[in-house]
């Protein structure tokens, strides 16, 4: 069985309701936010919150875990 989670950076960042947080980058990879869009109401504003300082591996996919702390996994490959 395949290793599931791997956990590469702990990060200062405290997550707010409204907000969608994601992992950019490649070379250095990023902790930003964008405010959601609602009813009415465009979303955007993208704004950079922390640098890791690592850098992407081929064949894994970066995310946030619930304590927005930098995680990977590996990518599925084909179908069995």
């Amino acid at each position: 069985m395949a290793k599931q989670k791997e956990h590469i950076y702990t990060s200062g960042v405290t997550k707010e309701a409204g907000y969608l947080y994601y992992v950019k980058g490649s070379s250095n990879m990023e902790i930003w936010r964008s405010e959601m869009a609602r009813a009415g109401k465009g979303g955007g504003n993208a704004k950079c919150l922390e640098s890791t300082g690592k850098t992407r591996e081929k064949g894994w996919l970066y995310y946030l875990d619930s304590d927005a702390n930098v995680c990977r996994s590996p990518m599925a490959r084909g179908r069995k």
